[in-house]
């Protein structure tokens, strides 16, 4: 299963960007054994003042088609990595060839888009920075993929 993190705005190179690489490197390389992966970053423009209807349909083109849709919002659901792993392990049992996990701008996401998610995720009550969203995102991946092998990175 092919994951897509479309996200709102342009990283630039930095601590984050470095991060993220690494993540979604170790997620290709454990995630390569259990059927998950590549996962890959397509960043669509943050116009000023353009909004979240324009933002949303940014989002929308960059979704692969017949993809899981998966929001990042702070109404969605809090689950734990384990069960984030197992609803990717679900989402690739059932065949879906695609996943795309969806970050919003500075005002969110869309209400037309997030309506039609698949499943909505939150990292807490609290909201975090676009850049870090999508850091924490990428290690995820890779934990629920160390999770899904076995692997003793995650320890609960």
């Amino acid at each position: 299963m092919r994951i897509r993190i479309c996200a709102v705005g342009r990283l630039r190179a930095g601590p984050e960007k470095t991060l993220i690489d690494d993540y979604l490197k170790r997620f290709d390389r454990t995630g390569r054994a259990l059927g998950l992966g590549p996962a890959e970053v397509l960043e669509v423009g943050d116009r000023k003042n353009a909004g979240m209807v324009a933002e949303g349909a940014l989002l929308r083109r960059a979704l692969p088609g017949g993809a899981v849709i998966c929001t990042l919002d702070e109404r969605g659901a809090q689950i734990s990595s384990p069960d984030f792993a197992g609803k990717l392990a679900g989402w690739r049992d059932q065949g879906r060839g695609d996943l795309a996990i969806v970050i919003g701008g500075a005002d969110g996401i869309d209400p037309g888009l997030r309506a039609e998610a698949d499943f909505s995720l939150s990292f807490g009550k609290m909201v975090w920075p676009h850049m870090l969203a999508r850091v924490m995102v990428a290690e995820q991946l890779y934990r629920a993929a160390t999770i899904l092998a076995g692997s003793p990175y995650h320890r609960a």
